[in-house]
């Protein structure tokens, strides 16, 4: 009688088995089903999912964002229908960043339309304000409130309901919810949902806590003697040290990885400037190994040199990974016809990306520019969209094993100035792959391919103008 042949694994599982090996090195991992991720298409959808789970909500809210919308009043009215239709043990939190949310004063702006939740539910609603420790003194008194975000922000994107949480790059404001092209992620776990909680609420005890004041535009912004560190605007050395030694555990690792139990895992990935980032170490993981193919997208094109160099080597012997790399056009520069140096950063964008096709010479590599119409014109629209797709070696080539996202645009300024959280979502369900793909497929479709002599005309080089106005900004301190 034949002797069985032992059952090898295939090449393709034991890859995802080594990367999933390594990942459990670098972060934590939730194991969750493909079935409970929701992947949204556009603005559009996202803001009636939002509303909606709002509207669902029976315990908690939580809203990690950069800023809400001074005239979003639609959503604080959502908002506040879910506190009148709920008891006291509901509770909404909202965290924003103290720059961007107070950027309007003293005319209306986001904290005085979040202050005014507050001030009608006092017992349950919770406003905080991030205030970065790069901005104090001298330096925060002299440079422009227009581009002070410059010098580090709340960036995080966490919308949670209950038992689920949208991961994405998009704030909560108008363009973000008509024409402004991101990305979303809905999961549906009390395991991540409790998690990204966590540190949301961890944030919000170093925060600004924001108080309704008599006048309806105004508010106060004060420091409880009960946050978790001290004030950054007067310690900003100890408001560092306190505020890592309260984060750090949250992004350790498992001493005893066990192997994955489902078919799909979660790494949450977080980056607190200058002590904590388990984003960046993931990226270069995931592109330092054998794989088919990337797609990377940053509406923002000014990636971290680390990240520059990760796309590059990828598509370099001996893997040679052809990679497509999609950013906005001019066009789509939410900056486009700004006033003042924000005014010159579609064309910094623009310089750095022919810097980076100058290094990507001989390799397969295409950058892509996205566009639907012109910003500011009827039907023009903004892109905002930020992420990695990676594909693994498959004989089936459904689609892509892993894909990042999050708030974090991939900059130095992302790793060195700004709070951001992500996650990485690695699978071997063929239905979730192919899901990423069709979502992989759609923002590169309104992008046309761009080579060096596209970028070097009158038209979009970068004047010297605009870079004296880069090495400032980087000279005091700041990042693009």
């Amino acid at each position: 009688m034949a002797s069985k042949l032992p059952i090898q694994a295939s090449p393709h599982a034991s890859q995802l088995a080594t990367l999933t090996t390594d990942l459990d090195r670098l972060a934590p991992r939730i194991d969750i089903n493909a079935d409970q991720i929701q992947i949204l298409d556009g603005p559009k959808d996202f803001y009636e999912t939002l509303k909606n789970k709002i509207r669902g909500a029976k315990r908690r809210i939580y809203l990690s964002t950069l800023y809400v919308g001074k005239t979003e009043k639609e959503l604080i009215s959502t908002i506040r229908d879910a506190l009148a239709h709920n008891g006291p043990e509901f509770q909404v939190s909202v965290l924003t960043d103290a720059l961007r949310g107070t950027r309007e004063v003293p005319d209306p702006s986001c904290a005085s339309l979040l202050a005014s939740l507050a001030a009608e539910y006092p017992n349950r609603v919770e406003i905080r304000m991030y205030h970065t420790p790069n901005l104090t003194g001298l330096r925060k008194a002299l440079i422009p409130k227009r581009i002070n975000e410059g010098w580090g922000l709340q960036h995080i994107k966490l919308y949670g309901f209950d038992n689920e949480v949208i991961l994405s790059g998009a704030n909560l404001s108008n363009d973000y919810f008509t024409n402004r092209q991101d990305r979303y992620h809905v999961f549906s776990s009390k395991r991540v949902t409790d998690y990204f909680a966590r540190i949301h609420h961890s944030i919000c005890s170093v925060s600004f806590l924001v108080k309704p004041a008599n006048d309806p535009v105004a508010f106060t912004l004060e420091w409880p003697s009960s946050n978790q560190a001290p004030n950054p605007l007067h310690a900003p050395e100890q408001y560092i040290e306190a505020t890592t030694s309260l984060l750090h555990p949250l992004v350790q690792p498992s001493s005893s990885p066990y192997p994955p139990t489902t078919s799909t895992s979660l790494y949450p990935l977080l980056s607190h400037s200058p002590t904590i980032n388990t984003e960046l170490s993931i990226f270069t993981t995931l592109l330092s190994r054998p794989i088919t193919s990337y797609t990377f997208t940053a509406g923002y094109f000014n990636p971290h040199p680390a990240i520059s160099t990760s796309l590059l080597s990828a598509s370099s012997p001996p893997t040679s990974a052809p990679g497509t790399i999609v950013t906005a056009s001019p066009s789509a520069n939410g900056f486009l016809g700004s006033k003042g140096i924000s005014g010159m950063l579609p064309a910094a964008y623009t310089h750095l990306s022919l810097l980076f096709l100058r290094a990507a010479r001989g390799k397969p590599i295409q950058l892509r520019e996205w566009q639907r119409g012109v910003v500011g014109r009827p039907n023009g629209w903004t892109y905002h969209a930020k992420g990695l797709w990676v594909t693994l070696p498959d004989e089936k080539n459904v689609g892509p094993n892993a894909t990042l996202i999050g708030s974090s645009n991939y900059t130095a300024r992302s790793y060195g100035l700004d709070l951001e959280v992500g996650a990485l979502v690695v699978a071997r369900d063929e239905e979730l792959m192919g899901r990423w793909r069709r979502e992989e497929e759609m923002l590169v479709g309104p992008s046309r391919r761009v080579g060096e002599e596209d970028l070097v005309g009158k038209e979009r080089r970068a004047d010297w103008k605009t870079r004296v106005a880069m090495w400032i900004v980087r000279a005091v301190g700041g990042a693009l």
